[in-house]
């Protein structure tokens, strides 16, 4: 027998931000919702949990069902609970986030209940559904602070690199320029990266020292 509870429940739901460097541009992942409420308005990839689905798992089916896009680690952003922030119902929304290497997407589709899919740069976005635009806001604020203490960026290194070639994903991923000697010391500090003992010629000026990452395999959010 069910437990029938007096009082009303809020559902659940999840979001999922993914994000890419393609072009030195940080891009996004959105779909073109095809039913209503905010029908043909892009969106996030997410959905409802199911009754008996946790809620990384729900992320991953609604993210593969809706784009495609399978195999991604996704790390938990935070819970978007505002009274009123989807007009069917009492919906709170557990988003998850990602920074994905270009060359580990493949294809991507729309299906399920997305019309489209596509790619879209973080600083020319469509208007988009619900409250997506804050949650976008707090991943990539998220995104841009795990650079001080995390090795994120070093996934979209080559094997080997120039501090300039690192310095362009940074830039790329807070959308400004860094001081050149400030980043460097700032890299070192990090302690994740060596100096290979050699360099790359660039024309005419001096040539460029090669760096490599010190574990390859304990990149954040590659596994």
């Amino acid at each position: 027998m069910t437990f029938q509870y007096e009082y009303p429940h809020p559902a659940v739901t999840t979001d999922i931000v993914i994000f890419t460097i393609h072009d030195e541009r940080l891009e996004l992942l959105l779909i073109k919702r095809k039913s209503e409420p905010f029908r043909d308005q892009w969106a996030l990839p997410g959905g409802f949990v199911e009754i008996n689905e946790d809620l990384e798992r729900c992320a991953l089916r609604e993210l593969a069902e809706e784009t495609g896009l399978t195999g991604i680690y996704l790390e938990q952003l935070y819970t978007f609970g505002e009274p009123g922030r989807d007009p069917r119902e009492r919906v709170i929304s557990v988003a998850y986030y990602a920074l994905v290497p270009p060359d580990r997407i493949g294809n991507i589709s729309a299906a399920s209940d997305a019309r489209e899919v596509g790619w879209f740069q973080l600083d020319s976005l469509p208007p988009l559904a619900f409250d997506h635009k804050q949650i976008v806001g707090m991943a990539h604020r998220r995104l841009s602070a795990k650079l001080n203490y995390s090795t994120i960026a070093l996934q979209f290194m080559p094997e080997k690199f120039t501090l300039g070639d690192l310095q362009k994903v940074y830039e790329c991923i807070l959308g400004e320029k860094l001081d050149k000697r400030n980043f460097r010391k700032r890299v070192m500090t990090l302690d994740c990266i060596k100096d290979t003992g050699e360099y790359r010629r660039n024309g005419s000026y001096r040539p460029a020292r090669l760096y490599a990452v010190k574990t390859p395999g304990h990149v954040e959010f590659v596994r």
